[in-house]
């Protein structure tokens, strides 16, 4: 595989869709500006509350007990999301990130409200606040019930169907309430319960576009719905009649949500403005998930042991073992889930084979097959354009390149068939594995275009071959309408003019008689010679060379002399012989008709697997302006079915000779 770079092209038309940015904001850098500062007022906001937060809990120094885990839950929430709002903020318009940024900024008040509440009851801490100790209660429910009550109905590209949008409003009351109701200080019972019931149906909403909705937007949706999934239910052990699951449960929960949550809204929102992000988004996940689920089978391999083993560490110990064992076999499956939900269809190449293939065989025409070859890889790809450029083949391309493309030649058979151009989305680069990936597509895509260029091909042969098939039958056409049919009209006159001769005057009726007999014999000449330059029977009965000796004699007399140097052939393809003897004919009729030559050489020789034919006079030759007639395209139009060549040319004794090189089926070929 080669790589170069092409020069650029036209930018790409704006982006569309209901939450995209205005297509004119690209043009408004002072709109880009505000958003960059408001991103970076978010994560500056959300981090310093975090920060504070931990430097008060640290001079604070608290009992270890579950409340700490809510306030891990919060400096996690301030961290990660306000890292998250910022950046998908600073990237694009789009209301996901400011949800966001209001859950990381309540994380970082709740944190903030815990933290101050310890360290003023503590001698020498600040003075108390009721306001301040409030936020630890009330600050982070606006944002995380809008993190699964709203955002999954807004991660979309399209508008929102009528039939979602009275969920959604109900989703955002349930949200407003909720707030009003937990600063009043009163119960939340019912409000969580409703909750947990609309986040279930939002999440299943997103697995139902996840399956049914747009292919461009499903990459990131199955992911959406586990953390969707998991905030919800996280609610659970904190209402009455669930007294019995462990309190500790639902921080965990938050914590685990927050493995898939962020990254899966990164990258449904961003899409193709992930530009650097990929691998840090992907190593972060799988490092989340990795540290959860092992230290989830911990707790479950500890306690499920305790209960059968006794001792105090042996069941601590045998969980361990356990985590260590299943370290490898989970980050191999893990590992390619979070590829594909970073990269899409780009991180299984065999999946993007499948489906080219699936269109070499489904597409109804040449401009249908290239077409879905180049989407499919651009949006597998995750690419800004990509065209696939052949000779024989107008260029077909898919998106719009904004850079300098990188070229990988298409080789099909050892032989370059075209060249393929991909742009990546502004801002990034192919990296070794795009190539690599790439590199394992050029044969799919070769093999589509040389099937394309077959299809053209075969096209072009049958159009070709209409048109000979309609001068052969003008030709046929012409010498019965302008000689048999003239003459046998005359034949029936002149019999009728015998017959009356006969009867008047037997000597004049018989030398009529005699003139007729000479008209039917020319006719059947004509006849016999039109038959035989179209198809010999002598050519089917005793092969080529008796077919251009044949072919010779019928010159004789003419004051042409025709020579034939050919070969015996034996066992030559039927087609063959007749696009051959086709040639010959040709090309000694030109001769005929426009040589003014008095002698004419025919050569057929079988040299390193190819048939040679050769055709040579010492007439007048080709001129300079002459214009290729019928006959020349037709010799050409029997080579090129054969595979093969012609050529006209001058000779240096004088006259013109006729050149073609068939190859030979089955035949080993030098």
């Amino acid at each position: 595989m080669s790589v170069e770079t092409a020069p650029g092209a036209p930018p790409p038309p704006a982006p569309a869709g209901l939450l995209q940015a205005d297509p004119e904001r690209r043009d408004r850098p002072r709109a880009g500006i505000g958003r960059s500062r408001a991103a970076a007022a978010i994560a500056v906001a959300a981090w310093a509350l975090a920060v504070v937060a931990v430097a008060l809990l640290v001079l604070a120094r608290p009992t270890v007990d579950q409340n700490l885990l809510f306030f891990v839950v919060d400096v996690a929430v301030a961290c990660v999301y306000g890292t998250v709002a910022a950046v998908t903020l600073s990237r694009r318009a789009h209301p996901v990130p400011w949800l966001l940024g209001l859950a990381a900024v309540g994380g970082g008040l709740a944190a903030f409200g815990y933290a101050y509440d310890l360290w003023s009851a503590r001698p020498g801490g600040l003075d108390p606040s009721s306001h301040v100790a409030l936020l630890q209660n009330t600050a982070w429910v606006p944002g995380t019930l809008a993190l699964f009550l709203v955002v999954p109905w807004l991660v979309r590209d399209h508008p929102l169907g009528l039939e979602w949008v009275g969920l959604l409003a109900g989703s955002a009351l349930t949200l407003t309430i909720t707030t009003v109701e937990i600063l009043e200080g009163s119960g939340l019972e019912e409000l969580y319960w409703t909750a947990i019931g609309l986040g279930l149906v939002t999440a299943l909403s997103v697995e139902l576009r996840h399956r049914l909705g747009p292919v461009e937007e499903r990459n990131g949706l199955g992911w959406l719905v586990v953390g969707t999934t998991i905030l919800s239910v996280s609610f659970v052990p904190v209402l009455s009649p669930w007294t019995w699951l462990p309190y500790w449960i639902t921080p965990i929960l938050h914590l685990a949500s927050q493995t898939v949550f962020p990254a899966a809204v990164l990258v449904a929102v961003l899409r193709n403005r992930m530009w650097g992000l990929r691998m840090v988004v992907s190593r972060a996940v799988l490092a989340g998930l990795m540290a959860t689920g092992l230290l989830g089978l911990y707790l479950v391999a500890t306690l499920l042991l305790a209960q059968v083993l006794p001792g105090d560490g042996v069941p601590q110990l045998l969980a361990a073992g356990a985590v260590a064992v299943a370290v490898q076999p989970a980050r191999l499956v893990l590992a390619r889930r979070v590829h594909r939900l970073v990269y899409g269809d780009a991180s299984d190449p065999g999946r993007v084979v499948r489906r080219l293939g699936s269109q070499l065989v489904g597409s109804a025409t040449v401009e249908e097959l290239l077409g879905g070859v180049t989407e499919d890889i651009g949006r597998s790809m995750r690419l800004e354009s990509v065209t696939v450029l052949a000779e024989g083949l107008g260029p077909v391309g898919w998106g719009e390149p904004t850079e300098p493309p990188t070229r990988v030649d298409l080789r099909h058979r050892g032989e370059r068939v075209g060249v393929l151009e991909v742009s990546p989305i502004p801002g990034e680069s192919l990296s070794a594995r795009d190539l690599t990936t790439l590199g394992d597509l050029s044969s799919v895509v070769a093999a589509a275009v040389a099937v394309a260029r077959a299809a053209a091909d075969v096209a072009d042969l049958r159009t070709r071959l209409s048109e000979v098939r309609l001068e052969e039958r003008r030709v046929i056409r012409r010498e019965i309408h302008d000689g048999l049919g003239p003459s046998l009209a005359g034949i029936r006159l002149g019999l009728q003019g015998a017959r009356n001769l006969l009867r008047t005057d037997p000597e004049a009726g018989l030398t009529l008689l005699d003139h007729l007999q000479d008209e039917v014999e020319a006719a059947t000449n004509g006849v016999r010679s039109l038959s035989h330059h179209l198809l010999p029977p002598v050519l089917d009965e005793l092969g080529l060379a008796a077919a251009l000796t044949e072919l010779a004699g019928r010159y004789a007399g003419s004051g042409l002399e025709v020579t034939v140097d050919s070969d015996r052939f034996v066992d030559l393809d039927p087609q063959l012989a007749a696009a051959a003897y086709g040639i010959v004919s040709e090309a000694t009729t030109n001769v005929v008709r426009h040589a003014g030559a008095t002698h004419c050489w025919i050569r057929a020789a079988r040299e390193d697997g190819w048939l040679v034919l050769t055709v040579g006079d010492d007439g007048t030759g080709v001129h300079a302006d002459a214009v290729p007639g019928v006959g020349s395209r037709s010799m050409r139009e029997r080579a090129a079915e054969q595979d093969g060549s012609l050529h006209v040319r001058p000779r240096p004794e004088g006259g013109t000779e006729v050149r073609a090189v068939l190859p030979v089926p089955g035949a080993a070929r030098a």
